[in-house]
């Protein structure tokens, strides 16, 4: 292998690798398969960064310690035109409410979520489970030992967080929440955020729920539409 003189030439190399990956790559293993330091691979990322940021059309995301390159969400539009519809794996007012309060109560059964939200919450858990933005991390030790459900690494991804703690605090976010418009074809069904403290929600969706009809692409998801 070439010698990497410069953390430029580095920013170049993993412009390659992370192109031609698709899928994220842990940075430790990266610096150790280039021979290179973490603080170089961690400079060269960061310059890498800044390039692909602003209007460019491929942006650099981090989660979990890995690093992936991602389409623009400005353009999801467009790249949903050419390509599959992106906008057919949108997730539902329900299945957001549903993605919101497992992100914030992970690890949390099925039934937690309903009682929260008052309302049957299968149908929205399925489709993360399918989604693959939520899974199946345990479970509980009560009477039927049921499952326990956390989101997954392509939940940060498709909301640009690094990882969970990058979610707005809970309470100070409480504050903030708007009423969630119903649907206009279920204006009678009762889907609106509960919270077991009597906390009424009455904001609007947390930030990183927001515009989830314009969605982020990786290079490997390009066909299906979605991260997830």
């Amino acid at each position: 292998m070439s010698t990497i003189d410069t953390v430029y030439n580095l920013k170049d190399v993993l412009y390659s690798i992370l192109f031609v990956a698709g899928d994220g790559i842990e940075k430790p293993f990266l610096a150790e398969k280039l021979q290179v330091s973490q603080k170089e691979i961690d400079n060269a990322l960061k310059e890498l960064k800044q390039e692909l940021s602003g209007e460019k059309g491929v942006h650099l995301i981090e989660y979990k310690n890995k690093v992936q390159l991602s389409s623009n969400p400005n353009y999801a539009s467009y790249v949903s035109d050419v390509l599959n519809p992106i906008r057919e794996k949108s997730l539902t007012r329900a299945a957001l409410e549903t993605l919101a309060i497992i992100a914030y109560k992970q690890p949390i059964t099925k039934l937690e979520v309903e009682d929260i939200r008052r309302v049957n919450s299968d149908y929205a858990v399925q489709i993360l489970v399918d989604q693959n933005m939520i899974e199946v991390v345990g479970r509980k030790d009560a009477v039927g030992k049921p499952l326990l459900f956390g989101t997954t690494e392509n939940f940060l991804k498709r909301f640009n967080l690094t990882n969970i703690n990058d979610l707005p605090d809970y309470e100070e976010l409480l504050e903030r929440i708007k009423t969630i418009r119903q649907e206009e074809d279920s204006a009678k069904e009762d889907t609106l955020f509960r919270n077991v403290e009597d906390i009424e929600f009455n904001e609007d969706l947390p930030d990183f729920l927001k515009g989830e009809d314009v969605q982020t692409v990786t290079a490997d998801d390009s066909v299906n539409g979605t991260i997830a």
